[in-house]
């Protein structure tokens, strides 16, 4: 089972309405629990995965901030951006803008990409799965910090494609 096929399981089960999904396969479990709230996915491997890459540990996440922020700018800046489009992740894992932490980044703000680029990996379940673009343009702004864990259809990148 690929991992647009776990996706798609995940989606179906969201809009079903059950509550538990359990599947289980040679070399893998997977369980899935909704609540109200959102889903929660449990994956559980079996059979130990070899990384081509090298590991980093993700960062601990922050406690929000309580300090309001104003309004204004947030209004300006949806505005600003709603020319440019999102790349998105398509899985849940920990983004990484570099293949490895020795090498270049894939994509810089204001390098000209194109569509099948590799923009950058993502991390899920041991496994570096390379994020291609699917839209030609320029990289206005990176949206995630690297090593930084990532919800699935997270807002990544921002590309002008003019």
């Amino acid at each position: 089972m690929d991992i647009r096929e776990i996706q798609n399981l995940i989606k179906f089960v969201a809009k079903s309405g059950a509550t538990e999904v359990k599947l289980e396969m040679e070399d893998f479990k997977i369980t899935i629990k909704t609540t109200q709230e959102g889903t929660e996915t449990t994956y559980v491997q079996q059979v130990p995965v070899t990384t081509a890459l090298p590991q980093a540990a993700a960062p601990m996440p922050v406690a929000p901030t309580t300090a309001a922020a104003p309004v204004a700018p947030e209004v300006k800046s949806s505005e600003e951006n709603s020319k440019y489009i999102t790349i998105k992740s398509p899985i849940i894992g920990t983004f990484y803008r570099k293949p490895a932490p020795d090498k270049p980044v894939f994509a810089e703000v204001g390098s000209t990409i194109s569509k099948g680029d590799v923009v950058c990996v993502i991390e899920a379940m041991k496994l570096f799965n390379e994020i291609e673009s699917e839209i030609s343009g320029k990289i206005v702004k990176v949206l995630v910090d690297d090593a930084s864990p990532v919800e699935f259809d997270q807002p990544l990148f921002l590309v002008d494609p003019s």
